[in-house]
């Protein structure tokens, strides 16, 4: 990565303007703006990722897809390789959510291997968030089929950087870990009287 941090700091803050509204799903309400620096922040320390353009990418991966942000802005702004990118990283929305899940699954191993990075930095946050800080409401069950489908995903993704691969294979086995304990305690309440 150069010195010169200019278009990374400007991703930074495209993201943050583009997100400034936007709440987590969790009980905190968390800022959205830290999912997107999450995923850039594991690529770097976990994956060693160096590109500047995939951690540009990360910063913005979620753009197109969640906010009014325009493929021309993104391409205007950071260029054709960042853009590129940002479009491989963002499901098409017209589409029904179950269908939009099966597309992830199956694209998984067709991305390029710069998206690659970036979708397995973001599920390793997805993951470690829908275990320990999930969205309200989200019964365990959900908790548990997402966990599967985010396996699935990141099998097409294999191959590309083994660090963050461990990573996610390490942050799912905690993660499972943590429903099975919360299962276990839930078994252990005693029902409530009617």
């Amino acid at each position: 990565m150069k010195n010169d941090l200019t278009l990374v700091l400007k991703a930074l803050n495209f993201s943050a303007g583009k997100h400034r509204h936007q709440r987590r799903k969790n009980t905190a309400a968390s800022p959205y703006i830290n999912h997107p620096i999450e995923v850039a922040c594991i690529l770097w320390t976990i994956g060693g990722i160096a590109d500047e353009t995939a951690i540009i990418a990360a910063l913005l991966h979620d753009t197109i897809e969640d906010t009014d942000a325009t493929p021309e802005e993104i391409g205007a702004a950071f260029g054709a390789e960042v853009l590129g990118l940002v479009l491989e990283m963002s499901d098409n929305k017209r589409l029904p959510k179950q269908e939009r899940k099966r597309e992830q699954i199956v694209h998984s191993p067709h991305l390029s291997p710069r998206a690659k990075l970036i979708k397995l930095a973001d599920k390793i946050c997805n993951v470690r968030d829908i275990a320990f800080d999930p969205p309200d409401r989200w019964s365990r069950e959900r908790r548990i089929e997402y966990l599967a489908w985010a396996e699935a995903v990141i099998a097409g993704l294999r191959g590309v950087n083994a660090g963050l691969e461990k990573h996610f294979d390490d942050t799912l086995a905690l993660a499972r870990k943590k429903l099975a304990e919360e299962e276990n305690e839930a078994a252990l309440q005693p029902e409530e009287k009617s």
